[in-house]
């Protein structure tokens, strides 16, 4: 339900999840705000409304995307200012999550205007969730750069990083992508895609480079859709054992045998296990 107290004095910007693919995914929160507001920001008005007829919602709708969002920020505090709720919703999943609607959270929140999340579906975090990769530290890494020297080091920034890389990649550009992504780690480096999640044809595929090209050579089909790629950090090599990491072992040694100290520590910092033991024990003779 909206917050009658804000409406009646000043109006609420709602960040509203939309579903990424099955209707049945938009929370029942989400119907009732959008049902109630008194207009809702879209990125597309005609994409949006097919979802609002489909639930049955009547409100009125207005554009507000990548060429137009920061013209339209301070049109939408004065209209909160009103006292008018607005809602904001991108094509699919969770707003400004590579979609627009940054210029005009940062100026409410400059401007002291109230805005409130109705969480859903996100495509990057339902990725990564059924990815089979570490989940206990990632990054969402937005789209891959368009050229390819510059996707080059993209990748390979994203594998350094140590954890888990999410990132979004277009129909037209992912069989470029995965020649740049071989080139830059190797055709036997891992990676995760992950396809039309939540529609009919999801599909997931977990594989070396080579091997994604390959499946997606076969059926040129499966190349089509929203896309999101995953690539797991690459251990951090022991050439200096951070003091924060030397701190924690000295608490944990007293505690338990130096082996599984090590482990604890290696898992936290993003090391390796067995490296990380090595320096250690090396230090200690």
């Amino acid at each position: 339900m909206l917050n009658e107290e804000n409406s009646q004095k000043i109006g609420t910007l709602y960040i509203v999840a939309t579903p990424i693919g099955n209707y049945d995914d938009l929370s029942h929160r989400a119907i009732a705000t959008l049902s109630q507001v008194d207009l809702i920001a879209a990125e597309d008005t005609r994409h949006t409304g097919k979802l609002l007829s489909h639930f049955g919602i009547k409100a009125k709708t207005f554009a507000l995307h990548d060429h137009n969002e920061k013209q339209k920020a301070q049109q939408i505090i004065d209209q909160l200012n009103q006292g008018l709720n607005i809602a904001l919703v991108s094509d699919a999943g969770t707003p400004l999550i590579s979609d627009p609607g940054y210029a005009v959270v940062n100026l409410c929140r400059e401007q002291g205007a109230h805005v409130t999340p109705v969480p859903g579906a996100c495509a990057a975090i339902t990725a990564v969730c059924c990815s089979g990769l570490p989940t206990d530290r990632f990054q969402f890494i937005g789209f891959t750069p368009a050229k390819s020297k510059a996707r080059q080091d993209f990748f390979t920034e994203a594998v350094n990083s140590g954890i888990t890389s999410i990132m979004y990649e277009s129909t037209h550009r992912i069989m470029a992508s995965l020649d740049d992504l071989a080139l830059a780690l190797g055709d036997e480096q891992q990676v995760v895609f992950a396809k039309e999640l939540t529609k009919t044809f999801e599909t997931f595929f977990n594989g070396s480079v080579s091997e994604l090209k390959q499946f997606l050579t076969d059926d040129p089909t499966k190349q089509r859709g929203e896309i999101v790629l995953m690539l797991a950090g690459k251990p951090k090599q022991i050439d200096d054992v951070p003091p924060e990491a030397r701190k924690m072992l000295a608490l944990l040694e007293s505690e338990m045998p130096m082996k599984k100290a090590c482990g604890v520590v290696a898992e936290y910092f993003g090391m390796k296990k067995n490296a990380l033991y090595k320096t250690i024990i090396e230090e200690k003779e």
